[in-house]
């Protein structure tokens, strides 16, 4: 499994359950088929930014913060975000279409959306597509064209 696979596995597994521990978070990866170190949870928590929130009762548990939606988010995040989830982009009319492994997409719509670019006027995510819709004046292609540079996928 993939580092990318792996990080979508753990944010979904922290959106699932409530994790209080790294061993926890390794032994639901197990119970996913997912082998896993601690170091490698570590690591991978690191990378989403999770953190440790105190839930009621007093106890603790990992969860990933959303970024607040009026602010914008910085260019190297989107790119990190999208050179990390998208496969392939295209388009059709005003949109583009973005591909990403199973279950990905909401991760590539939330970083567009927080993006603040200009040429987007919003997102739709499904499991693995979705759908970057132009500003008037912008053409899909134009803004496939951009989304593609933003991945680092050449044409």
């Amino acid at each position: 499994m993939s580092k990318t696979s792996r990080q979508h596995l753990i944010a979904r597994l922290l959106a699932e359950h409530s994790v209080a521990s790294q061993q926890q978070l390794v032994d639901l990866l197990s119970d996913a088929g997912v082998t896993a170190t601690r170091a490698t949870v570590s690591r991978d928590l690191d990378g989403l930014g999770a953190v440790k929130v105190r839930v009621p009762g007093g106890s603790t548990v990992y969860a990933i913060p959303e970024h607040p939606t009026e602010r914008i988010a910085p260019e190297e995040h989107l790119r990190r975000v999208m050179g990390d989830w998208v496969a392939d982009v295209g388009s059709s009319g005003n949109l583009a279409v973005v591909r990403t492994p199973p279950g990905s997409a909401h991760v590539v719509a939330s970083a567009l959306d927080r993006a603040g670019l200009p040429e987007v006027l919003g997102t739709v995510a499904g499991d693995d597509s979705l759908i970057v819709v132009a500003t008037d004046g912008t053409a899909g292609s134009d803004l496939a064209e951009r989304l593609r540079d933003l991945a680092g996928l050449s044409r």
